[in-house]
């Protein structure tokens, strides 16, 4: 009998993304999905309407991370034997004019689900979607699962609270529970909010003569970027092992905002001064000045080492903006997915 997973956030970049992961595996994919006005699972449509098997293994519920009685409704009938939580409200800059709600997602919502597992007694294995964020204010060069937190948003500090409940329900209940402490990952999948797919979307945009400026916030924070794909496999490993831990991913590598925007638009053929404005209104309140991943622990007990580096991320996320508004790509990028992932398990992209 196939395997059961159930998927929070899973109309995500990294819910999609495990989602194929899961269902090329064999599993039985189930997941929530948010009500609202128009259909937001563009990112699973070509499971649903594809030519093979996958779509009668993918099932999805209308619920939300802030409706207990839902979920445990849901969690009883699914009876799944691993749940990934990838549900939140994940835009730190948004965070701060949504305090409330993101962390009543980003924070509670991980009780819920939590006390849903020791209330139904699941024999089950549960995955937490931490963050880099956590580390905020870093008090060490890189960071390690050792690295003290000091969360600098309400996100962060919502994403904070999900992390210690999930290691005291560990402790205290005997739960097979564990925080992925992801650093930042990309992809053509990333919604046109965050930074990396601003500046990719935008650079199409420009090209396709759509527009002819994209206006940016700090682009002197550095960051630990990688490939959302990669991400979610080390997700799964996680919940494959004997025993629960938690775990920091990253690449190891850090590299600015500025940096990003040159190597795009270098590799789009476009001059970045004559097209990147600067915008007081996308500055945060607190900044997180640089995050860098210690990824040692992942590499030595999981067998994880990530292929995809910077260079080929922006390559990679170019070629498919300037895809999807019909342009003729670069083809770097498509032709290192190519060799790099001869097998490659996602469909799109």
């Amino acid at each position: 009998m196939a395997k059961k997973a159930f998927i929070t956030g899973i109309t995500g970049q990294d819910g999609s993304y495990l989602a194929e992961l899961l269902l090329y595996k064999g599993y039985e994919v189930h997941g929530i999905v948010r009500r609202a006005s128009t259909f937001h699972t563009t990112r699973l449509d070509h499971i649903k309407f594809g030519a093979d098997d996958k779509k009668e293994r993918l099932f999805l519920y209308y619920g939300d991370m802030t409706d207990s009685s839902n979920l445990n409704r849901v969690l009883e009938k699914v009876q799944p034997d691993e749940i990934y939580n990838l549900a939140a409200q994940s835009h730190v800059r948004i965070s701060f004019e949504v305090p409330e709600y993101s962390a009543e997602v980003d924070g509670i919502g991980v009780l819920r689900l939590l006390d849903a597992i020791r209330e139904t007694r699941l024999k089950t294995r549960f995955y937490q979607a931490s963050s880099s964020e956590l580390f905020g204010k870093v008090a060490e060069k890189p960071q390690s699962e050792r690295t003290p937190f000091y969360p600098r948003s309400p996100y962060a500090a919502a994403k904070l609270f999900g992390y210690w409940i999930v290691v005291n329900y560990r402790e205290a209940y005997n739960l097979f529970a564990c925080n992925g402490i992801l650093f930042n990952h990309e992809s053509p999948r990333r919604s046109e909010n965050f930074v990396t797919r601003k500046v990719t979307s935008g650079i199409a945009q420009i090209l396709a003569g759509k527009t002819d400026h994209i206006s940016m916030g700090n682009m002197d924070a550095q960051r630990d970027w990688g490939y959302a794909p990669e991400y979610v496999e080390v997700m799964w490993k996680m919940l494959q092992v004997e025993g629960p831990a938690d775990y920091v991913v990253g690449t190891g590598r850090k590299h600015s905002v500025r940096e990003f925007i040159e190597s795009a638009f270098a590799y789009a053929g476009l001059d970045r001064h004559k097209h990147v404005l600067q915008d007081a209104r996308f500055l945060r309140p607190t900044e997180v000045d640089e995050l860098q991943a210690d990824p040692s622990k992942a590499a030595r007990e999981l067998g994880w080492q990530p292929k995809v580096g910077f260079e080929e991320l922006v390559m990679i996320m170019v070629d498919a903006d300037m895809r999807a508004l019909g342009l003729k790509p670069v083809g770097k990028g498509d032709k290192f997915l190519k060799e790099a992932f001869p097998s490659r398990w996602w469909g799109i992209d």
